[in-house]
């Protein structure tokens, strides 16, 4: 039975990694980003636990600052009891003294523990943090790469087929035509719309010059 699990497990481990492979083929770029949401995921759990060892690290510094000033309570206490020959609480005092500085000795040495894990997991968040970025960066210039690969692939996929360039470049053969047929529409309209005016100005200039002379 064990096998047959570890079989069907190999299986569709097989297969997972076959769609990805998959994946990867058809759209890399995509599967690139599902791994950086990933990591990200992984990074945010980090700073999770970061926030936690904080509120650790505070927690055992009120109990320890706690303990502390116990310990220095009772001590103070015992001194007076023993003046006032106050057995019992003598006793009593002491007897908490004691416990209070045990557990202070215990939260200082948890203290440092937790201070130095804080350390510790805040570079490791922080070196995280830096490879999500360069990470982000990579994946940038990957697709500036691919952009270019796919724009190089279409070009030279139009460029050396034959008969499909033929038709794209006499397709750009008859925009040209046209635009230099329309072009030629225009400058007539235009030129008709014109004429009357420049005429009239032509003439009116000879009148004026045909007068001068005379006077």
């Amino acid at each position: 039975m064990k096998n047959l699990f570890t079989r069907i497990k190999n299986t569709i481990s097989a297969d997972l990694h076959e769609i990805l492979d998959q994946k990867e083929q058809k759209n890399p770029i995509a599967l690139l980003n599902q791994y950086l949401r990933e990591c990200e995921a992984e990074a945010e759990k980090v700073r999770k636990l970061v926030e936690r060892q904080y509120r650790l690290k505070a927690e055992f510094s009120r109990e320890y600052q706690y303990a502390q000033a116990m310990a220095q309570k009772r001590s103070r206490q015992a001194e007076v009891a023993l003046q006032a020959g106050e057995e019992t609480l003598y006793e009593f005092a002491l007897k908490e003294k004691q416990q209070f500085e045990e557990r202070e000795v215990r939260l200082k040495d948890l203290l440092n523990q937790v201070a130095k894990s804080l350390e510790e997991l805040e570079q490791k968040y922080e070196e995280m943090k830096h490879k999500l970025k360069n990470m982000h960066i990579k994946r940038m210039e990957l697709m500036g790469r691919e952009n270019i690969a796919r724009a190089n692939q279409k070009i030279n996929a139009v460029l050396d087929s034959g008969s499909y360039s033929e038709k794209v470049f006499s397709r750009f053969d008859e925009i040209e035509q046209y635009m230099d047929r329309l072009e030629h529409q225009v400058n007539s309209a235009y030129y008709r719309s014109t004429i009357d005016a420049k005429i009239a100005q032509i003439e009116k200039e000879m009148k004026n010059k045909q007068m001068v002379s005379n006077s």
